[in-house]
């Protein structure tokens, strides 16, 4: 039973469950979107929004907080030079988590884990 768990186990230790969520930011954040599994995606969003709310804060702290999770620099500076123009009129919600289709294979669903552009809210 997971009385009072916070995370989902998702059938990896814990050392290949932290490596899978900063390998599939750093994707999220490389590209924009990902396509996942619903599961892996609902674990995936609050770590995604965090990330985004230290590149909004903005000082060093903060760079060295999310470069110490985030696997590549180039990504990182990304997210930090963007993110405060992109996101400045929105407190939290950067992150849209969409079902798309059930995997042939084994039946999984996916879902679409997107960032959220302000031009297109505002249409």
């Amino acid at each position: 039973m997971r009385h009072q768990r916070v995370t989902r186990r998702l059938s990896r230790d814990t050392a290949h469950r932290k490596a899978m969520m900063r390998n599939m930011v750093t994707s999220l954040f490389e590209h924009d979107k990902i396509e996942t599994t619903a599961i892996r995606a609902k674990e995936l969003a609050p770590v995604a929004e965090k990330m985004i709310t230290l590149a909004k804060r903005g000082d060093l702290h903060a760079r060295r907080q999310a470069e110490s999770f985030i696997r590549s620099h180039l990504v990182c500076k990304k997210l930090f030079d963007e993110a405060k123009a992109r996101y400045q009129d929105r407190m939290s919600g950067y992150i849209r988590v969409t079902a798309t289709r059930v995997r042939r294979g084994d039946a999984a669903p996916m879902a679409l884990v997107e960032l959220v552009s302000p031009a297109a809210e505002k249409k």
